[in-house]
Parts: structure tokens; C-alpha cells; sequence
């Protein structure tokens, strides 16, 4: 018999909730902001939208290899990202929306299971 169970060390992570200041990531709570990554969760110490620069998304830009499409989940609110955020993406090919938190977790877990190369940072609501 062969055991179909997938393995969440190598499994795609996906959002299965969110709200109360913090998400459900493949099973796991997690309390605050957090940046989704394709195999891993890093807690990320942003609480609002004009916090987020280049160097908070350091652990973006290090899988930068593997990410084509960052999605910021930016709260409630849908603010312009800043510049400079899109200028250091740019040369790692990485291209960055924004959308409220909830469309990014959605969207996240559609472009996962298009596998697709995405990342989400995203605020907590």
C-alpha cells in the first residue's frame, strides 16, 4: 500500500484562513504578518503598508530564483507600493501587486495550485 499523505515539509504551502491577527498556513497558526514562500513561513514584523521596504522583503529577494510573482497582502487598505520596493524586485524578475489580505491569500492558493512560482507577504488583519 502505497501512503498518498502528502508531506508538509515539501508540500506547497496554502492559506487556509485568516483574520484575528494572524493565519492558518498548511495547518499552522501563526500569529502576525508573515511572508508565504513555496516551502516555507518566515513571521514578518510588519503592521502596516508604509512599514514594508526592500530590505522586509529580504526573504523574498533571497528565493528570488525561485519567486516570479509576489502578491502584499496590504490590510484593508490598497495603497501604491513604493518604488523603491519595485525597483529591487525588478532585476530578480520578480513582479509585485498589491491587494487587501484577503484577495492575496486567495489568490496565493489559485497561483499555487496553477503552480505557478509565487510568494505572498502579507499584513494580518
Amino acid at each position: 500500500m502505497r501512503d498518498m499523505t502528502p508531506d508538509p515539509e515539501r508540500s506547497p504551502k496554502l492559506v487556509q484562513a485568516y483574520g484575528d491577527g494572524g493565519f492558518r498556513i498548511s495547518g499552522q497558526r501563526y500569529e502576525g504578518s508573515l511572508i508565504v514562500l513555496p516551502s516555507v513561513v518566515h513571521v514578518w514584523p510588519i503592521t502596516s503598508i508604509g512599514e514594508v521596504t526592500a530590505e522586509s522583503l529580504a526573504h523574498v529577494c533571497e528565493a528570488g530564483d525561485a519567486i516570479d510573482i509576489l502578491l502584499i497582502g496590504s490590510g484593508h487598505e490598497v495603497p501604491r507600493i513604493d518604488q523603491a520596493v519595485r525597483d529591487a524586485l525588478r532585476p530578480l524578475g520578480i513582479v509585485a501587486d498589491i491587494m487587501d489580505t484577503g484577495a492575496a491569500c486567495r489568490t496565493f492558493n489559485l497561483l499555487v495550485a496553477d503552480a505557478r512560482r509565487v510568494a505572498a507577504a502579507m499584513i494580518a488583519v
